[in-house]
């Protein structure tokens, strides 16, 4: 099976196998698990943060930030195309009273400052309104193709937020896909949020486990809701060993581009696929069957039946994500696949 379906399907590699086995380990939720720590001081360092904590996932990461930034009974402003706020399962509201709400995405996965702005009541004494206490924004944006957010605009809605006194979280579950597709450090776009999630788990490889980055204070704030979502994991530098070889190669992920760009190029010349190649930044590539005689649905199902695996994100567009377990060879093959499904 060619499977496309998301960057979450990598698995381990031979070094991150042999470094889980070797890890030194201690408890991690009193603070003395030695690998977990050389972790978080790296995920720090990279980002450009004072500290930072290992979570077991992006989920937990995130809602532990809106946790810990926003108090119970404001609200957050989040892309209308998130995941924090379309596959979190309302994590934020369910465990601490605070509202989601949505900002539409543009297509290029920003959020226009003026949306923002009508977000914030005109008299924010009025007792009726929830007041913002959190702006969230996604880097790369999934829903949006992998689309990349620029520091340029990061420090736009930094200046916006500043302003209006609410601090900005960064969910960059693939940031290190946007660093790399603009060839800057991580900390070229970490720099203008007050708190960072990103995941291991994903185009970087590690079985489990996302970092979050933000000063110290924010640091200590979040273990504490870590430790009230069960988030302890003890002897967890059996996994931490994972995430340090994974961050040892960042510059890999530009090979997981190469494979979208190629999987874009070769789907745009199928009848009955649309697809924009320009589009494509990262690994992550959305079309429409556009033939008449499937739905998405019909589609999937006969894809993964040849050995495909596709999956639907939004609207009835199929994603196709590129990671470290396809390569060039399994790219074309899936050309071929869909070739095959739609011939008359």
């Amino acid at each position: 099976m060619i499977e496309l379906r998301s960057d979450t399907f990598t698995t381990p590699t031979g070094a991150m196998r042999r470094a889980m086995s070797e890890a030194r380990v201690g408890d991690d939720v009193y603070g003395e698990d030695p690998t977990v720590r050389a972790l978080e001081e790296r995920a720090a360092t990279l980002i450009g943060k004072r500290a930072a904590c290992f979570m077991p996932s992006g989920t937990m990461a995130n809602l532990a930030a809106l946790l810990t930034h926003a108090p119970r009974g404001s609200k957050v402003l989040v892309g209308s195309e998130s995941d924090i706020y379309l596959y979190e399962a309302a994590g934020a509201a369910v465990c601490g009273g605070v509202s989601y709400e949505p900002i539409p995405n543009q297509p290029d996965g920003r959020l226009l400052l003026p949306d923002l702005e009508a977000a914030f009541p005109a008299d924010p004494d009025d007792p009726q309104f929830a007041l913002p206490s959190l702006i969230c924004l996604e880097n790369t944006q999934n829903r949006c193709g992998g689309a990349v957010l620029t520091p340029d605009y990061l420090r736009q809605v930094r200046e916006f937020a500043s302003a209006r006194g609410v601090p900005v979280h960064l969910d960059g579950a693939r940031l290190f896909n946007a660093a790399v597709a603009l060839r800057h450090a991580p900390s070229d776009f970490a720099r203008y949020a007050d708190s960072v999630q990103f995941c291991l788990s994903k185009g970087l490889g590690a079985p489990v486990g996302s970092m979050l980055v933000g000063d110290e204070g924010f640091i200590a704030g979040a273990r504490r809701v870590r430790k009230m979502l069960g988030g302890g994991m003890r002897q967890a530098g059996v996994v931490a060993a994972a995430g340090l070889v994974a961050l040892a190669d960042t510059e890999r992920l530009a090979e997981d581009h190469g494979k979208a760009a190629r999987l874009a190029s070769g789907l745009a010349q199928i009848d009955g696929i649309a697809v924009d190649p320009a589009a494509v930044r990262t690994n992550i590539v959305m079309f429409r069957v556009t033939d008449a005689r499937f739905t998405w649905q019909a589609f999937v199902a006969a894809a993964r039946g040849r050995g495909l695996a596709i999956a639907e994100l939004g609207h009835g567009r199929l994603r196709a994500v590129t990671h470290s377990g396809v390569d060039l060879g399994d790219i074309d093959e899936a050309v071929r696949i869909v070739r095959t499904v739609l011939a008359r």
